[in-house]
C-alpha cells in the first residue's frame, strides 16, 4: 500500500525534471533529484527478462517481447518511481535500490526504499520482530482454519498424511466400512470414493515398505482376497440393489466400531484421545511451515489483516480483566 500522498514543498526558482538537471531559471544544478539514465536502463532491461513478471491487464497485450516490456518498465520508472518500487521493488537488488537514492527527496520513494531495505537486508532486531509477527499470523490463521472446520477434519488430514493417520487412528478403525455404500450416496459417488480410498491405501503401503514394515502387516493384506471378490461382485450390481443393501451395510459398519481385522479394539474415549493427538501433530506441522504443498505461506506470513486477530484478543483479555477485578 502506498503511503499517503505527500504535499511537495514549493521551492522558488527550482524546476524538477526526470531527465536533465534541476535548474534555477534553467541554469543552476541541484544534486540528488534525478536517477542516472544508465541505471534506469539497466534496471528495466534486467526486469524485462524475468519470467512471469507482473504487468497490469491494460498493457499485457503489449508485453510479448523483451523490448516491449523494457519500454513499459522504463516509462513507469521515469513517470512514477514510487509506483515502480511498490510494484517491482522486491525484484531489485540492494545495488539497484541505491540508484533510487537520488530520488529520496520524494516522500513516497523514500518510504518504499526504507521498507524494501528492511525486507531485503533486515537487522537482527527486525528479523526477531518479523519472526514473532509470522508466528502470530500463522497462529491466527490456524484458529481461522479450525473454526471453519474443513482443513483439520479427519478426512482432510488423512488425505494429507495417510500413513500418520493409519498409525494413530486408522489401524483401530474398521477398514471395510470405508468401502461400503453410504446412505443416500449414488453408485458413481461410491465408486469414486473407493478409487480415492485405494489411492490412500497405496500411499500407506508405500510408506510401510519404505520403513521396512513386514509385508504381513501392510495395510490391506489381511483382507486382500476378500476385497477383490467383493469388488468384482459389486461391479455387476445395479444401483437399486446397492441402495437396498445400504441399511444393512451401515449397521455392519456401526457394529464394527473401533475394531479392525486383527480384532484390536479401543474404547471410544481412547479413540478420541488418539484422534486429538493426531490433529495436534497436524496443527504443529502447519505452524512449522510443512504444509507448503497445500497452502501459500508467503500470503499468510505477509497478511497484516491477521494482526487484527491479536488486537481483538488483547481487547477481550483487557475486558475480562476489568470485569474480573470488579
Amino acid at each position: 500500500m502506498r503511503p499517503s500522498q505527500h504535499l511537495s514543498a514549493k521551492i522558488t526558482g527550482y524546476r524538477f525534471r526526470w531527465r536533465g538537471e534541476a535548474t534555477v531559471t534553467g541554469e543552476k544544478e541541484m544534486e540528488g533529484t534525478v536517477m542516472e539514465d544508465a541505471a534506469a536502463e539497466d534496471i528495466a532491461a534486467r526486469l524485462s527478462s524475468l519470467e512471469g513478471l507482473y504487468f497490469p491487464r491494460a498493457v499485457q497485450s503489449t508485453t510479448a517481447s523483451s523490448d516491449q516490456r523494457k519500454s513499459i518498465l522504463l516509462d513507469l520508472l521515469r513517470r512514477d518511481p514510487a509506483i515502480f518500487l511498490e510494484r517491482y521493488g522486491l525484484q531489485l537488488s540492494l545495488d539497484e535500490l541505491l540508484a533510487f537514492d537520488a530520488l529520496k527527496h520524494d516522500y513516497e520513494v523514500d518510504w518504499h526504499l526504507k521498507n524494501l531495505r528492511k525486507k531485503i537486508s533486515p537487522t537482527s532486531e527486525e528479523l526477531k520482530s518479523r519472526s514473532v509477527a509470522v508466528r502470530n499470523r500463522r497462529l491466527a490463521y490456524l484458529n481461522k482454519l479450525v473454526s471453519e472446520g474443513q482443513y483439520f477434519s479427519e478426512d482432510d488430514i488423512r488425505d494429507r498424511e495417510p500413513y500418520l493417520h493409519h498409525e494413530y487412528v486408522g489401524k483401530f478403525q474398521d477398514s471395510m466400512s470405508r468401502n461400503m455404500a453410504r446412505p443416500g450416496e449414488r453408485w458413481s459417488e461410491t465408486l469414486m470414493r473407493r478409487a480415492e480410498e485405494a489411492a490412500l491405501v497405496s500411499r500407506i503401503r508405500e510408506e510401510q515398505q519404505r520403513l521396512g514394515v513386514a509385508e504381513c502387516d501392510w495395510v490391506g493384506n489381511e483382507n486382500m482376497e476378500e476385497s477383490e471378490e467383493e469388488s468384482e461382485q459389486e461391479e455387476v450390481e445395479t444401483e437399486e440393489e446397492e441402495e437396498k443393501q445400504t441399511g444393512a451395510s451401515s449397521s455392519l459398519a456401526e457394529a464394527g466400531g473401533a475394531e479392525n481385522k486383527q480384532g484390536t479394539v479401543l474404547p471410544p474415549e481412547e479413540m478420541q484421545e488418539m484422534m486429538e493427538q493426531f490433529t495436534s501433530i497436524m496443527q504443529q506441522k502447519f505452524l512449522s511451515g510443512e504444509d507448503h504443498e497445500h497452502l501459500d505461506y508467503t500470503k499468510i506470513d505477509n497478511d497484516e489483516n491477521l494482526d487484527d486477530h491479536w488486537l481483538r484478543e488483547v481487547g477481550l483479555d483487557a475486558e475480562e480483566k476489568y470485569f474480573g477485578d470488579d
